[in-house]
């Protein structure tokens, strides 16, 4: 895969070229060859896992060097967290692996009733997956921490939540409100971002899921950025994520979204 820099999102563009987006450093780094394909979730089958197309193009972010600055948790989970009608339809959406249940409706309408005058959309909403068998036995506790600082409906267990089911049921819920007229849901749905937290096989499952929504022409293509969780890394190295789970990791989890929420953008041409 071949690195460049990536300015617009042109739809035109995603379509023709065979690519991926990661949200990147500021700073040089090496060209790396990983083939997306090839990086499932151990266990998971090949069909589930939905590995990139040659047409798929998908966005992540490099991690920004932001050292020394402090960041505010009330702050981060204001400019992070959804409103809750919205990810609680979403949600629902997941569970009931329809989008256009009617359980998922009644819920966003409800929902929306209560939290109109307080609902607005957040500057850059973030969703993260999860591996629980990564990073040690630490696993519960990241889950914890992560649903801590946004909330409990952003934070997908990939073994209850699998990639290709936020991408088929959640993403089409934003989708669906967004098409009915919702400016929060549509908001969300463009600027929504993903934090995989795991290793090189749960990153190139996530993405290869993600990709799918190219080849359906559901554009924007969120971005994603990595908390290291697995063994090599690689991926994480090479957009400057860092190669192992840091021992300070409640500070360098907050520290990471923050990262991830003004990471630029950079496209990988396979």
């Amino acid at each position: 895969m071949r690195e460049t820099q990536t300015q617009s999102h042109n739809p035109q563009t995603q379509r023709t070229k065979a690519t991926c987006l990661l949200i990147n450093s500021p700073s040089p780094s090496p060209e790396f060859s990983l083939t997306l394909s090839r990086m499932e979730a151990p266990g998971t089958p090949s069909r589930n896992s939905a590995p990139a197309r040659s047409s798929s193009m998908i966005e992540s972010i490099r991690g920004c060097s932001i050292s020394g600055v402090r960041i505010h948790r009330e702050e981060l989970k204001r400019k992070i967290t959804m409103p809750e009608y919205l990810r609680v339809a979403m949600m629902e959406a997941i569970r009931a692996k329809d989008a256009e249940a009617a359980v998922v409706l009644q819920l966003y309408e409800s929902n929306k009733a209560k939290d109109a005058e307080a609902a607005q959309p957040p500057e850059c909403p973030l969703v993260v997956f999860i591996n629980p068998k990564s990073g040690g036995r630490l696993g519960p506790e990241l889950k914890a921490r992560l649903q801590d600082l946004m909330s409990e409906e952003q934070v997908f267990d990939l073994s209850s939540v699998k990639p290709h089911e936020f991408v088929q049921y959640g993403l089409s819920c934003l989708e669906k409100f967004s098409a009915l007229g919702d400016p929060c849901a549509k908001h969300i749905r463009d600027n929504l971002r993903i934090v995989v937290a795991g290793g090189d096989g749960t990153v190139g499952w996530v993405l290869g899921c993600v990709g799918e929504l190219n080849s359906q022409l559901r554009l924007p293509l969120p971005p994603t950025g990595i908390l290291p969780l697995g063994t090599g890394n690689d991926l994480s190295r090479s957009f400057g994520w860092g190669g192992s789970f840091p021992f300070n990791w409640k500070t360098a989890v907050k520290r990471t979204l923050d990262k991830v929420t003004q990471g630029p953008i950079v496209r990988l041409d396979r």
